[in-house]
């Protein structure tokens, strides 16, 4: 049996350690659906070679890929590479694992990993991309294809949770028209479904829509206890944009976003409603938990949400050369668990890869270091707005730690972390999800009581 630095020492020529995937690879990358479906474009007008290496080894791994959307693997020093993905021979390790744990469920995570979750920058000491940086970020969803591939060709296909499709959708969609603060007035989407007692509205993540929900909104539990709304927030999803808005121009603010999450309140005549939401929509919860009175609700469930977020922003996501349909989706990917349902993931990445420019970006305006609860959030009043935190596993972006020690400053404030979850709980697993969220409204119920 391997020690642990025999173990690490196995892995510090990467294409040493994972010969027998590698062997096969080229076939394996010829007859994958999802990596052709990516290569066959005649937008790919010349040759491009990824690279991937350990650090301390020029020992590479080369993946090349043809304008006429042929693949070569081959073996060589990392100079024959237009990019190169780098991390160190224990990152390798982790993330073939069969089951690897956040953040080594993606390399962008393992970056994250490395620069203690300032996710958004490239290069870093022992985890990184060396060589053109811009090719790299027009190729990177290709880059996470590969890493699959050698993954699965060395564990196997990745375990995921069953999943039973509906048959039959429950959901009614209509507009209103609402008055935002910095947005203007907007033409805007919701869904509605259940009727049960408790009002509950779902807020949809950074860049995306509520279609995140769908199977929540469904499933037969949450439709006998709760009323549930899910809206699209001005110039996101089905929603149009506000009579402010510039093309390029959006960015969310609280006052934005609080003020938004008030008028679809008062416009509908909810009483007290429960507020959830994921990542963005997680913080401001914590917002609209402080801010009670003013937005009328009855508790808040931040999913992933914690006091104050900063990371180093970077600009693919809003770049007039790189392509944000793929960048976008990609960068996120990763936050999921690998056990998520592969229709579930592929569905947050297509919401991800249909927003319009700069809307994603503007999102992470909020998100990363825009909203700031750090000295308000003994304002929250448990007993007229109990609050619960939960936050998955899996989750790399905001850790399960962030928004534990989050909870810890507000008095009678609950959390939990979510076993097999990761940054979209709602969509990845909902049969995972659902019953934390059934445990959330209940404690509220009773605590509010």
């Amino acid at each position: 049996m391997l020690s642990s630095n025999d173990s690490t020492h196995a892995w510090q020529s990467l294409p040493e350690a994972v010969s027998s995937p590698l062997e096969r690879l080229n076939h394996m990358l010829n007859q994958d659906a999802q990596w052709q479906a990516f290569i066959n474009t005649e937008g790919i007008q010349k040759s491009v070679t990824i690279g991937v290496r350990s650090t301390g080894s020029d020992n590479t791994i080369l993946v090349s890929v043809e304008p006429d959307s042929r693949t070569f693997v081959s073996t060589g020093p990392s100079s024959k590479a237009d990019f190169c993905l780098v991390a160190q021979p224990e990152h390798w390790e982790n993330f073939f694992s069969s089951t690897p744990k956040a953040p080594y469920t993606s390399f962008v995570g393992i970056q994250a990993c490395v620069m203690k979750f300032d996710g958004m920058n490239i290069v870093q000491d022992g985890a990184g991309v060396q060589g053109d940086h811009e090719e790299y970020s027009q190729f990177a969803h290709l880059t996470t294809r590969l890493l699959e591939v050698i993954r699965e060709g060395l564990c196997g296909p990745a375990f995921q949770d069953e999943q039973i499709e509906s048959e039959e959708d429950y959901l009614t969609g209509k507009y209103i028209f609402m008055q935002t603060p910095v947005w203007g007035k907007s033409k805007v989407f919701y869904e509605t479904s259940g009727n049960g007692p408790q009002e509950i509205v779902f807020l949809h993540t950074a860049g995306s829509d509520s279609r995140q929900y769908h199977a929540v909104m469904n499933d037969v539990t949450m439709r006998s206890k709760c009323t549930m709304y899910a809206f699209d927030l001005p110039a996101h999803g089905r929603s149009f944009p506000g009579t402010n808005h510039i093309p390029g121009n959006h960015t969310n603010t609280e006052e934005a976003y609080v003020g938004a999450i008030r008028e679809f309140i008062r416009i509908l005549r909810l009483n007290k409603p429960i507020v959830c939401g994921a990542s963005m929509a997680g913080q401001v919860c914590i917002a609209v938990a402080i801010r009670a009175e003013e937005v009328g609700v009855g508790g808040t469930i931040p999913l992933q949400g914690c006091d104050y977020l900063t990371m180093k922003r970077q600009f693919n996501d809003k770049s007039p050369i790189v392509n944000q349909s793929l960048f976008n989706p990609d960068w996120i990917y990763g936050m999921m668990a690998p056990n998520a349902p592969l229709v579930n993931k592929q569905l947050i990445w297509h919401l991800y890869s249909a927003q319009a420019y700069g809307i994603f970006h503007g999102d992470l305006d909020f998100y990363f270091g825009g909203f700031d609860a750090r000295d308000r959030l003994a304002r929250i009043d448990v007993n007229k707005c109990p609050i619960y935190f939960l936050t998955g596993e899996f989750d790399w972006s905001t850790t399960p730690e962030m928004s534990q020690a989050t909870s810890t400053k507000i008095k009678g404030a609950k959390f939990k972390a979510m076993s097999g979850l990761g940054h979209f709980p709602a969509t990845e697993s909902p049969s995972r999800f659902i019953p934390y969220l059934l445990d959330a409204i209940e404690w509220i119920q009773k605590t509010r009581a």
